[in-house]
């Protein structure tokens, strides 16, 4: 019955290595979302990068930025963007060719202001609508409560007609 202690450093190895593995993973994917290619030394043309790839969506993915997408059409148009700043045009200028050239659907926060302000209409006129019926109803069950002078309002209960049954 000779059995060998194991050491504590030994249970330990196997599990700080899985440990170890997930941290490096979590921590490399996050320098998979830019492209290498993108980075632009001057800070302030790299803030204006960053912040018009957050506003523009990308047209295959739909719910990305093409800051955040990987398909082809996003490092395409991140590439145009880089462009474009590189060459002096505005944000506004940016914008506006993308708009001009794929619609309002490539901005991820679209301008009309219907868009935002549809949901807020229509649970106004949901309410409106619940707040009259509810107001017609009571309005109608009260015109139609008992009149206190009707005739089997006032009527003994031995007196009214029943069923037949006892």
């Amino acid at each position: 019955m000779n059995t060998p202690i194991r050491s504590t450093a030994t249970r330990w190895q196997p599990w700080s290595a899985v440990l170890l593995g997930a941290a490096l993973l979590f921590a490399s994917a996050s320098s998979l979302a830019v492209d290498a290619e993108d980075t632009l030394t001057d800070p302030v043309l790299r803030t204006r990068y960053e912040s018009i790839n957050r506003e523009l969506r990308c047209l295959v993915c739909q719910n990305q930025t093409i800051a955040d997408s990987d398909a082809d059409l996003a490092k395409d148009l991140r590439r145009e963007v880089r462009g474009m700043l590189e060459a002096g045009k505005t944000d506004a200028e940016i914008r506006n060719f993308m708009t001009d050239r794929y619609g309002d659907f490539v901005l991820y926060k679209p301008r009309s202001l219907v868009l935002w302000a549809a949901p807020a209409v229509l649970l106004l006129g949901g309410l409106v609508l619940v707040g009259r019926i509810v107001v017609r109803r009571s309005r109608s069950m009260a015109t139609a409560a008992p009149d206190p002078d009707d005739s089997l309002a006032n009527d003994e209960p031995a007196s009214r007609p029943t069923d037949g049954k006892a």
